[in-house]
């Protein structure tokens, strides 16, 4: 019947007789040899005929058994392979070889491998069978659910593993017949018997785990045992198989049981032996390890346990040999850190809330930066990317792209790092793929109102296309969109972001954010309530700390977990290219809430005996200044606080720096509004009347009566310059008012006039007694009158430049003469000077002495000739052409103003009112229409 059934299921006739025949065969054969094994199995005395009955079954049955082996056993793995997966018949037949297998014995095994004829055909049946198991574990024929079977497959696959192992070993070891391939198969199917799911007893329940090693044990621990002693029998043949057997290894070690990493751990150190006594070194084990171990982990496998065994395991052997020490330790610490932020980032990478994803997505692009692991690094910039993406964080998915742009060059070089992201596989070159990734970043920026970032793109795009391609349709679209984003930075109504500081204390946190306190960039309109509710959801159990002030040991040390949580204000770097010059607000508002690396908290207290009518005499500031990591906006919508300082600020300062943010609230308000003249005059109201009105804050004369009298002046006598500069900047805020009411008289409707006039007759009243304690400052506006463009005035402030006197006058500082230069024909002169006067013109004026007026009695200008400004006049005009001013109009014998015009805190030229100097003829304007000019003045 054997030999039938051999032919017939060769030929795959018949298939569903054959396999029930083949199955009732083997059933009555385990049949027999079980009573036969029960026979020889008694004992005592009349049992010994039982005893030879049953030897002599014994025999027959394994005669029976090594004919199906010899052949039906190749012919069934055959009929496994060639039958499709879905094919119903394929269980069966699995069915039957398992059967089959679990009837042989070592006598069978070696009889087996015996009768083949040749090497090559045993070679070729252990690699056909090898590669077989494999995929039967990987893809097993049977449910998952089907416990029994799934256990019986895997325990003759474990026996028959074993056998062909001892094979190999005596076989197929040697120098003149080692077959590194058969080797290789046999250490994957090894490894991939050990972690199949259905071995994995920790997923199982208690019950199950308890029945399955009941009956068949911990099939891990006994395959763990022979791939290892298989690996130190290989002996110098070992380095063929680095790094090729280093992720199986690393697979294997990352099995969740104990004896079982004991046990293969140090095979690692043996790879790093092998490799060093050869080379002197073991990079590519180390390339290999770090490699595998990133997909490992973020596959699920992995823990802090396996973390300390790999530690302590390889430290201990490394120590044991001291050429291996130093350069033993250093990997170890490498695979711990990369271990750290890998089992972090699981940690979090499934959570709804993406923001701690974030954190340790930049955690492990940060760490293969540092060791140089270009490919790894690549490919978490691209995994934050579409993380931020997905939120709608599309400055910094741009600040993302933007690193791996900058790791291209503008050349023709193959692109040598795997592609990532969307990008199409025919951009071959590095220029092309550094093009493609700039126009996306472009996008990112212009979606995230970054416009100033997304103009220097366009920059460099341009000079590629202008110098380097000639490529002028590209330069044309790229300058179209370069000036399409300054068209609306000035436009486009930005807000500026919020940022919050916020501190995760207790060490319930994960170690990447356990006691550390990060700056936070905030949402567009979002509320502190609203990035609390945010920021609170992935820790419901945390509790959130009610005070601005840094825990205690009790906080920090506790099993709990704590949040704080407050705001912060950006301290804006100085830009030089900013200062002294008039600037629209529009383009330096970007640079005072982007590109900051500084932040502050100030937080009041009271110091000193308490004055109940005056709390500004005691108002002492705790100013903190935090420095993050990195400037913000970045890769990430937070940077961790790097370093932080704490200064006391006292309250005559305090008073210094309300008066700085008050005039500059002023100005910008002005600013806005001549910009702008549509603007709704609401918020210039509520400005303006709180600052006049006594009634309403109460003014400045908190201060003086805090700080100017003789009593503070001898207590605290360092305190004068100090005192010299508030009062200069209580006298700045009368011309800033003034024309702020100016602004407010035209643009107020007639149902808010009697609004209005009571705060003239307040501002009367205050200015009044300003002029005449703090004198008379006065302001010069630089007024743009481009064509095609709304009128504007526009001051920079400098607060720093702050003049003080004895009479309270302002100083003025001559500028230097300006070089004469080159002469010029008049025919270039006049070309020049029209495309001057088609560009830009500004007008010079100033206010002419007049008696003491109320400001509604003072007549609207007509024009802007009145504001004329006496330094610009002198200084920006004179470095025009160089030429000197026409002489003065004034008599030789009038005296000057013992006071000048000065650069002011605001930007403004001041001079004191009483100066009677007419001020030098424009160098744009001939003698006789500035004569003109002055005589209509005259009869205004």
């Amino acid at each position: 019947a054997v030999p039938i059934l051999q032919e017939l299921i060769e030929k795959g006739e018949e298939e569903d007789a054959c396999i029930e025949l083949l199955s009732n065969i083997l059933e009555v054969l385990y049949k027999a040899q079980k009573r036969a094994e029960e026979q020889q199995a008694r004992g005592g005395a009349g049992q010994e005929r039982h005893r030879e009955r049953g030897d002599s079954e014994l025999v027959k049955v394994k005669k029976h058994v090594q004919l199906i082996l010899e052949r039906l056993l190749h012919t069934v793995n055959r009929r496994v392979i060639v039958l499709e997966r879905e094919n119903t018949l394929r269980s069966h037949y699995v069915a039957c070889m398992a059967a089959i297998l679990s009837q042989m014995d070592r006598d069978h095994y070696s009889a087996y491998i015996q009768a083949f004829p040749s090497r090559r055909e045993l070679m070729d049946f252990l690699m056909e069978t090898f590669i077989l198991f494999k995929d039967l574990i990987g893809k097993t024929v049977y449910p998952s659910d089907w416990m029994v079977m799934n256990m019986v497959q895997n325990r003759e696959f474990l026996r028959a593993i074993n056998q062909f192992a001892t094979t190999l070993t005596e076989m197929f070891l040697s120098s003149s017949s080692f077959e590194l391939q058969l080797w290789n198969n046999y250490f994957h199917l090894a490894v991939a018997f050990l972690t199949q799911d259905s071995l994995q007893l920790e997923n199982f329940s208690q019950a199950k785990r308890s029945g399955i090693l009941a009956k068949y044990g911990d099939m891990r621990a006994k395959i763990g045992a022979a791939i290892r002693d298989m690996w130190y029998n290989l002996g110098h043949r070992k380095i063929e198989f680095i790094p090729g057997m280093v992720g199986p290894i690393l697979e294997m070690t990352l099995v969740p049981e104990l004896e079982l990493r004991k046990s293969t751990i140090p095979i690692f150190f043996d790879m790093m032996l092998c490799e060093y006594q050869l080379t002197a070194s073991f990079s590519r084990f180390e390339d290999e390890i770090l490699r595998k171990l990133d997909s490992e982990v973020e596959g699920g496998r992995g823990d802090e346990q396996y973390k300390q065994l790999f530690e302590s395991i390889l430290l201990s052997c490394c120590r044991g040999h001291p050429e291996l020490a130093k350069p033993g330790e250093n990997f170890v610490a490498l695979v711990t850190g990369l271990l750290e932020r890998l089992l972090d980032y699981r940690a979090v990478m499934n959570d709804e809330n993406k923001t701690y994803s974030m954190s340790c997505t930049v955690n492990l692009l940060n760490f293969y930066k540092e060791i140089d692991r270009q490919a790894m690094y690549i490919r978490y910039l691209y995994k934050l990317k579409d993380l931020h993406i997905s939120y709608e964080n599309y400055t910094e998915g741009a600040y993302t792209l933007l690193l791996h742009a900058r790791l291209l060059k503008w050349s023709d070089e193959a692109n040598t790092a795997p592609m990532q992201g969307l990008h199409s596989p025919s951009l071959h070159t590095q220029r092309q793929l550094k093009e493609a990734l700039y126009n996306q970043i472009i996008n990112y920026f212009d979606q995230g109102k970054m416009w100033e970032e997304a103009i220097h793109i366009c920059k460099e795009l341009a000079e590629q296309y202008e110098s380097e391609i000639f490529d002028y349709e590209m330069l044309s679209e790229i300058l179209q969109r370069e000036a399409k984003f300054y068209e609306k930075i000035l436009k486009v109504l930005r807000p500026s972001p919020d940022y919050f500081a916020v501190g995760y204390y207790g060490q319930g946190f994960p170690t990447f954010l356990r006691n550390k306190v990060f700056i936070y960039r905030g949402k567009e309109y979002e509320r502190r309530e609203d990035f609390e509710m945010r920021l609170l959801s992935p820790f419901p159990n945390a509790e959130k700390l009610k005070t601005t002030s840094p825990p205690g040991p009790d906080i920090t040390g506790s099993p709990g977990q704590y949040i704080q949580c407050f705001t912060v204000q950006p301290v804006e770097e100085a830009k030089v290219r900013f200062k002294d010059r008039s600037i629209p607000e529009q383009i330096t508002n970007f640079y005072k809430a982007n590109h900051v690396q500084k932040f502050s908290y100030s937080r009041p207290f009271k110091k000193g005996p308490k004055d109940p009518d005056n709390e500004f005499a005691t108002m002492w500031i705790e100013r903190t200044t935090f420095v993050t990591a990195y400037p913000l906006p970045g890769i990430l919508r937070w940077f961790a606080v790097t370093s932080t300082t704490t200064t006391i600020i006292s309250p005559l300062e305090n008073a210094i720096e309300t008066m700085m943010k008050t005039n500059e609230k002023i100005l910008s308000e002005i600013n806005r509004h001549q910009s702008d003249p549509s603007l709704p005059v609401n918020p210039l109201s509520m400005l303006l009347n709180g600052i006049v009105d006594p009634a309403v804050m109460g003014g400045f004369a908190k201060y003086e009566t805090a700080f100017f009298q003789e009593s503070y002046l001898q207590e605290h006598p360092e305190d004068q310059g100090n005192i010299d500069r508030l009062k200069d900047l209580i006298a700045w805020q009368t011309p800033l008012l003034a024309e702020g009411i100016r602004i407010h008289r035209r643009k107020v409707t007639e149902d808010l006039r009697p609004f209005h006039e009571r705060m003239e007759q307040c501002f009367v009243q205050l200015r009044a007694k300003v002029e005449s304690q703090y004198g008379v400052r006065e302001m010069i506006s630089f007024e743009d009158r481009r064509s095609g463009r709304p009128r504007s005035t526009t001051w920079g402030p400098d607060w720093d430049r702050l003049s003080y006197a004895g009479d309270r006058r302002v100083r003025c500082t001559e500028a230097p003469p300006t070089p004469k230069p080159a002469p010029r024909s008049a025919d270039s002169e006049d070309r020049r000077s029209e495309r001057k006067e088609n560009r830009s013109s500004t007008f010079f004026g100033y206010w002419r002495q007049e008696p003491r007026q109320s400001i509604s009695e003072l007549p609207e200008p007509k024009d802007d000739k009145r504001r004329l400004s006496r330094n610009m006049s002198e200084s920006s005009l004179s470095s025009s052409d160089g030429k000197q001013p026409p002489p003065s109009r004034e008599p030789t014998g009038t005296q000057p103003s013992t006071a000048a015009p000065s650069p002011s805190p605001t930007g403004f030229g001041g001079r004191v009112k009483s100066a009677s100097k007419a001020l030098p003829l424009p160098r744009r304007i001939s003698p006789t229409v500035y004569e003109a000019f002055l005589e209509q003045s005259d009869a205004a």
